[in-house]
């Protein structure tokens, strides 16, 4: 029996807790969560009774569009400014 998942390389989720979350973000534990109650900010993945975590590539990936969209900004505002 040929499965597609076996034809797909998966990689590894990796789960990382608050305190590694707060310092890859630089934000504290009340802005994370009401972020990602908001839908701004990667939810996270209960892992049974009170332990929750959060799946490193989803936290990267919101690091990596923040940069992103400060530098578009900061790239979109020194063009304007240039053109004056």
């Amino acid at each position: 029996m040929n499965n597609e998942r076996d034809d797909q390389h998966e990689e590894p989720v990796e789960f990382i807790r608050l305190p590694e979350v707060k310092k890859l973000v630089g934000l504290g534990t009340t802005k994370i969560y009401t972020m990602a109650s908001d839908g701004l900010f990667p939810k996270q993945v209960k892992l049974g009774g009170r332990a929750v975590a959060w799946v490193k590539s989803e936290v990267l990936q919101w690091n990596n569009d923040q940069v992103i969209a400060a530098r578009g900004q900061r790239d979109q505002a020194s063009a304007s400014s240039a053109s004056k």
